[in-house]
């Protein structure tokens, strides 16, 4: 029998405290537009390519916000990316390390990561 669980990561959630202002933060950043539709009253699916990241505010607490990144955004040019992310006045928690990657808080204080690849 062959094994039916596929080796792909479709979704990661993200736990938020405020869905609305979550989804504006990410998509700001993201340059996306927020024009995407709330789920449920606490569900967003940001629009992305390859594995997709959902904003939960129902999952929100502030035990369970990623303390480590769970997974990294990419970036190819990972100079340009710190200075745009330190121009949004995102909170920057690292510099940018072994010329690779740095470390950031999202307004819940979830750290999450961009990496050049």
């Amino acid at each position: 029998m062959d094994n039916p669980i596929l080796k792909q990561i479709g979704t990661v959630f993200i736990p938020v405290s405020n869905i609305e202002k979550a989804r504006d933060w990410y998509c700001d950043i993201l340059g996306l537009k927020t024009d995407g539709e709330i789920q449920f009253g606490h569900l967003y699916v940001i629009p992305m390519e390859g594995t997709k990241i959902v904003l939960d505010s129902k999952i929100y607490s502030e035990d369970r916000i990623y303390r480590t990144p769970a997974f990294h955004l990419n970036t190819k040019n990972i100079e340009e990316a710190f200075h745009f992310m330190s121009n949004k006045g995102v909170n920057l928690i690292t510099e940018i390390e072994h010329d690779h990657y740095f470390n950031f808080k999202d307004p819940d204080g979830n750290i999450l990561m961009i990496c050049e690849c």
